[in-house]
């Protein structure tokens, strides 16, 4: 595994990472692991189960706020995001994360303890829905006895994960960027730019070992206005188009080294058992 891709969340804004893989692919950048979260799970769970680009847009389009949640038992949260995960059954099948073509990892907070959760096995629908429960709106997931909420409280970028696996070429893609906050016009847009304030301070740290960080200009763009996600593709791709070069440069580099020194990628499990 050379190169991987980090997809952070942000609401529809999310929408943008599929202009980003768009362009990656259409200039031959080949992801070979991916870590999400919250809505940055979404769209890297359905490339790692190799969903074309035009069956993403369709099934993002298809999804806001409400769309995909039902009211719940208000002790823990206001609604409920199962339908969210239906969505992803109905398309790609009841699976597991292990079961991806594209090694995945699913960023996830345990709200009883405040530790990051990195899923990689399990349920695939119920991992994504975990890693995009907005604490307060959204019930918390129950995975393994854990109690899981939105991944922006501990990571909203995930490269932690990608480094952890032993992937030498991170491409981290920030989705605030330009850190500006829309004028809310309801009780999601509220609580998002809260998270997303509290939050930002520590996107810099997050990102810092990243090789290539993708910023689409999203300062125009709601992070819950479901009518612009055309708009949002289309700028996610025009920014990663304008870094190209760029991006390219550095994954290049990197193959150069491995050609040269294979050692120096192995994967960790692999380092350990050679090392036995």
């Amino acid at each position: 595994m050379l190169v991987g891709l980090a997809l952070s969340g942000g609401g529809i804004r999310g929408a943008a990472h599929i202009g980003v893989l768009k362009t990656l692919l259409e200039n031959e950048v080949q992801i070979d692991a991916l870590a999400g979260t919250s809505a940055g799970a979404m769209v890297a769970a359905l490339h790692a189960f190799d969903v074309p680009i035009k069956t993403m847009s369709k099934l993002i389009s298809n999804l806001n706020w409400f769309k995909i949640s039902n009211f719940g038992f208000p002790k823990l949260g206001l609604l409920s995001n199962e339908e969210l995960g239906g969505h992803f059954i109905n398309l790609i099948g009841d699976v597991n994360i292990e079961d991806a073509k594209i090694p995945l990892s699913i960023v996830a907070t345990d709200i009883s303890t405040g530790e990051k959760v990195v899923l990689q096995r399990g349920n695939l629908a119920r991992a994504i829905r975990a890693s995009a429960s907005i604490p307060g709106m959204f019930k918390p997931v129950e995975i393994e006895k854990r109690l899981l909420v939105d991944g922006m409280l501990v990571e909203n970028i995930p490269v932690s994960p990608l480094f952890e696996m032993g992937v030498p070429c991170v491409l981290a893609v920030d989705l605030s960027a330009d850190h500006s906050y829309i004028k809310p016009e309801g009780i999601i847009d509220v609580m998002i730019n809260a998270f997303e304030i509290a939050i930002d301070s520590n996107i810099q740290y997050q990102i810092q070992k990243a090789d290539y960080v993708i910023a689409p200009n999203l300062a125009k763009f709601s992070r819950t206005d479901p009518d612009k996600i055309p708009e949002l593709i289309k700028a996610g791709a025009c920014g990663t188009k304008l870094s190209i070069t760029e991006i390219k440069k550095h994954v290049e580099q990197t193959y150069r080294r491995h050609s040269k020194n294979p050692l120096l990628f192995l994967p960790q499990w692999l380092e350990d058992k050679l090392g036995d």
